[in-house]
């Protein structure tokens, strides 16, 4: 089993690259899914309230996640204490997920937003990093309905995109095409399932430790 970290800054294709990655016989997971999920639990949004308080919540109990964003972007130590709420339960779920998956050929890219921000690319045999413009995710953002506001305030969060692409395995540019960038993915995918195949994962690290 190969496990593959995919990451890349706020806007700049990751999800849909992740979603490219699917048709190429490998499976993905995406760690931002598994956060949706658990923003609707009751023990985490418990956590939560002890954290932010109740004006981060609607009357209805539910988790106003603009509120949310709006606090721990400006405040660096509130980020990182949701962050320490959220990921290792996202960890736990991979891990209860990737149990059931028995083929060592298998191919896992998690994508994974925070990767080098946390520190998290120990815990993987391979990186692959998603970059564009920041002008040009700024762009596809506001057509999202994302400020630019809001969105530098979420790239501010984040290393700069050059340190990730120099410390990634992989790198895929997405300034261009669709076609363009589903052909990076094809060959990339190529190279992963060859690796996987032949066993030459001996680079792994530390996910499947924690996750055993």
């Amino acid at each position: 089993m190969l496990l593959v970290g995919l990451t890349g800054n706020y806007g700049m294709g990751k999800s849909t690259v992740l979603h490219m990655f699917k048709k190429f016989k490998v499976i993905t997971i995406d760690a931002d899914g598994i956060v949706e999920l658990l923003l609707i639990e009751k023990d985490v949004l418990k956590k939560i309230r002890g954290l932010l308080g109740e004006n981060v919540f609607y009357k209805n109990g539910c988790l106003n996640k603009k509120k949310v964003a709006d606090l721990v972007f400006k405040d660096d130590v509130l980020r990182h204490a949701l962050e320490d709420i959220l990921h290792p339960l996202v960890f736990k779920r991979i891990k209860i997920y990737l149990d059931k998956i028995n083929n060592k050929d298998k191919v896992i890219i998690i994508a994974v937003p925070l990767l080098y921000e946390r520190g998290y690319e120990d815990r993987f045999d391979r990186t692959i990093t998603v970059y564009s413009k920041e002008e040009t995710a700024l762009n596809r953002l506001e057509k999202d309905g994302i400020t630019r506001k809001e969105a530098l305030l979420r790239l501010k969060a984040q290393l700069p995109i050059n340190e990730k692409i120099k410390r990634s395995d992989f790198v895929i540019d997405n300034n261009g095409t669709i076609e363009e960038t589903m052909e990076q993915v094809k060959i990339i995918c190529k190279k992963l399932l060859k690796e996987a195949e032949n066993g030459d994962n001996q680079r792994a690290r530390s996910l499947k430790q924690e996750l055993s």
